[in-house]
């Protein structure tokens, strides 16, 4: 659907665009839409964002089950404070029934693999073959990881699925305001099991 010269004339297009702005120009180039979040910290911004310029866009929440209490309280929060359109994915085995048979192997463990395939791929496949969205917003940033160092505002999937990050070049502080200046709630008591490093790649974008 969209080629690598349009997201390059995107990308330089929109490099200076606020986060509206980016999430408008996306949606006029498909309505079929969907955001992911897992409500690690700054994920409120980019529910808002999208939100903001349509308010009942399916919102794919994967949990992996292994989510902090806090995790799950902010996230039950804001669900409500902005009325959130939520499409809930969990892995088909528990995470009791898991930590019995596999527990959570470390990232040099061979069994790693599956492990970050049954808690978070395969409900994000899942996930996404029955939205078959042509447009995907996440709140991917700059100098999170060397890969998502590598693209832009606008990127294609290895589906090829147009994936936008409306705030990818902004800092945690400019985000700080963004939420105050929206009276949004953030929560860093976060746990990602896929992951042992925050700079790791989980699987999803790379």
């Amino acid at each position: 659907m969209f080629t690598e010269n349009q997201i390059q004339e995107l990308n330089k297009a929109f490099k200076e665009a606020t986060p509206k702005s980016i999430v408008e120009k996306a949606l006029e180039l498909s309505q079929k839409a969907v955001v992911t979040t897992n409500f690690r910290p700054y994920e409120a911004a980019i529910l808002h964002a999208v939100t903001q310029v349509e308010a009942t866009l399916p919102v794919v929440w994967c949990d992996t089950g292994y989510n902090t209490p806090q995790t799950y309280r902010h996230a039950e929060q804001v669900i409500k404070d902005l009325n959130l359109n939520v499409f809930l994915y969990v892995p088909k085995q528990t995470s009791a029934h898991r930590d019995v048979v596999l527990g959570i192997p470390a990232v040099d463990d061979p069994e790693h693999a599956l492990f970050t395939e049954q808690v978070k791929l395969e409900p994000f496949k899942r996930a996404m073959d029955e939205h078959k969205p042509k447009v995907w917003f996440t709140n991917l940033r700059q100098g999170q990881t060397a890969f998502r160092d590598s693209i832009g505002i606008f990127s294609l999937s290895k589906d090829g699925v147009l994936k936008v990050s409306p705030f990818y070049f902004w800092s945690d502080e400019k985000l700080d305001g963004y939420l105050k200046e929206n009276s949004l709630p953030n929560e860093f008591k976060y746990f990602d099991p896929t992951k042992a490093l925050a700079n790791r790649e989980c699987g999803l974008h790379a």
